[in-house]
């Protein structure tokens, strides 16, 4: 069986930004002192007149790119997702949000799989924060051709856009020609018994629950959902009148998130059992990424589990 090739997610978001910097010059890269680690180095190699280091200074960032995109042009601004959900929340809402301007975040190292860095580092509230500023869109790639594709998406908007990504190598899922939109999930297996709605890192292990189901004789439905605001409303309710029944799986705080995303559709459109599978209102610890997945069941398996348990209670 041929091994799986992993890449992160990061590494996405580097790549495209190199990929946009040869085809359009009227936008600029700032990063906090983490070009290596953001993957935004790759655009200061190629265009260094375009890149700046704000140093570790992410406030300060986000109001520089606000001030830059002010004048037309637009800008991305890089650091880790603790840094920019997190230490840099005000300046985003009012600087960035509020105003409607080009900047485009892209946060990387979020969730658990950041790993030994720990619990102060390990950001599983962004995707929450950020759905709660109006206007701003909010994509989770699940691989690092969603990831490059959402960079570019991003790129073509208006208004402002916070990126997701990760640390740790995970699946390659899509083939190179894959066609990402904002505000559409994708139906990544058909199903009839349960539908399983996952995001970023969690996508791959909902197709590997797939399989493990298959064999126990369920029928799960796979969506992809990269984009968790706007998120699309009609493949949940259409999944939620066909299934009956809806797990989601993030790696990500199960408040706030993309399980809170679903609720809302649903509790308003197609009230169904909706069964949340993510971080459960608690802190990170430090560790091997993949370990940290397992301690905080963010699994196939425990998505299998969940789901063959939820499958026999309908």
């Amino acid at each position: 069986m041929a091994e799986v090739k992993k890449v992160a997610t990061r590494d996405g978001y580097g790549m495209a930004l190199v990929e946009l910097g040869k085809i359009n010059q009227d936008f600029l890269v700032l990063d906090a002192d983490l070009g290596a680690a953001t993957r935004t180095g790759m655009f200061k190699k190629e265009f260094p007149d375009r890149f700046y280091n704000c140093g570790i200074a992410e406030q300060n960032m986000i109001s520089l790119a606000a001030g830059i995109a002010s004048t037309g042009k637009k800008v991305f601004a890089s650091t880790f997702a603790m840094f920019a959900a997190g230490r840099a929340f005000e300046q985003i809402r009012n600087s960035v949000g509020y105003p409607r301007l080009n900047v485009k975040i892209g946060a990387t190292h979020a969730g658990v799989s950041v790993g030994e860095d720990g619990a102060t580092h390990q950001c599983c509230e962004d995707i929450a924060l950020m759905r709660t500023i109006p206007g701003m869109i909010v994509i989770n790639p699940a691989d690092v051709v969603e990831a490059k594709a959402c960079v570019i998406k991003a790129f073509e908007v208006d208004g402002p856009v916070y990126m997701r990504f990760g640390r740790l190598a995970v699946p390659v899922i899509f083939d190179e020609d894959y066609e990402f939109q904002i505000g559409k999930g994708i139906e990544l297996r058909p199903g009839t018994d349960v539908t399983i709605i996952a995001t970023g890192l969690m996508v791959a292990e909902a197709l590997q629950a797939h399989e493990i189901l298959a064999a126990e004789g369920v029928s799960a439905r796979i969506i992809n959902m990269a984009t968790i605001k706007p998120i699309d409303k009609e493949i949940i309710i259409k999944a939620a009148k066909e299934t009956g029944l809806i797990i989601t799986a993030e790696e990500h705080s199960i408040i706030g998130g993309l399980g809170s995303a679903v609720c809302e559709v649903t509790s308003e459109k197609y009230p169904v059992k909706v069964i949340r599978i993510g971080i459960k209102d608690t802190y990170g610890i430090s560790g091997p990424a993949v370990d940290l997945l397992k301690y905080y069941n963010l699994t196939a398996e425990e998505i299998a589990k969940t789901a063959l348990q939820a499958v026999k209670c309908k």
